[in-house]
């Protein structure tokens, strides 16, 4: 069971990290997660895929958060002058590839979280169409449907046809 579980350690806080963009509250996400998986291990079905299993626990917990801090109210955060940052994957000085990184975050920021998981599932973590449907506990359908609408507005904002909350990287041909 460990051995299976900690293999998906770094996917589960790549999909955290992506859904909420601040390390702490991603690495809370996949802690509360983890122990949700172990101490319901024995109702996982045997003959099911266990990375499913968890990326579902976990995208369920944060959908769970979300409804929960809307009856709540925003809060504001005690420190703002940090952002919590998963290191940086590009390395090197490629000052352009880092601004294009950052604009795709900033991108798939202003999706909706119902675009943005399943763009982040299918397209990042390799989940076929369908694991994605049985994760989201939704057709089918309805997840090639979002990921087109995802793709195709995260097209639109990475060309600068829609207006992001920050302005994005203007490219010069």
């Amino acid at each position: 069971m460990a051995s299976i579980i900690e293999r998906e350690v770094p996917a589960l806080r790549r999909f955290a990290w992506a859904l909420l963009r601040d390390t702490t509250a991603a690495d809370d996400l996949v802690q509360d997660c983890l122990v949700r998986a172990v101490s319901r291990w024995h109702l996982r079905r045997p003959d099911g895929d266990p990375k499913a299993w968890l990326f579902a626990i976990l995208h369920n917990l944060f959908l769970n958060e979300r409804r929960s801090q809307r009856s709540r109210g925003a809060m504001m955060p005690l420190d703002d002058g940090e952002e919590g940052n998963i290191a940086d994957p590009l390395t090197g000085d490629a000052a352009e590839l880092r601004l294009i990184w950052r604009d795709v975050l900033a991108g798939l920021a202003v999706l909706p979280e119902e675009q943005r998981s399943v763009l982040l599932l299918v397209g990042v973590e390799d989940f076929s169409y369908a694991e994605a449907a049985v994760l989201l506990d939704v057709p089918i359908g309805t997840v090639m449907s979002r990921l087109s609408r995802g793709r195709e507005r995260l097209r639109r904002l990475m060309e600068g046809e829609e207006g992001p909350t920050r302005p994005m990287l203007k490219r010069v041909k």
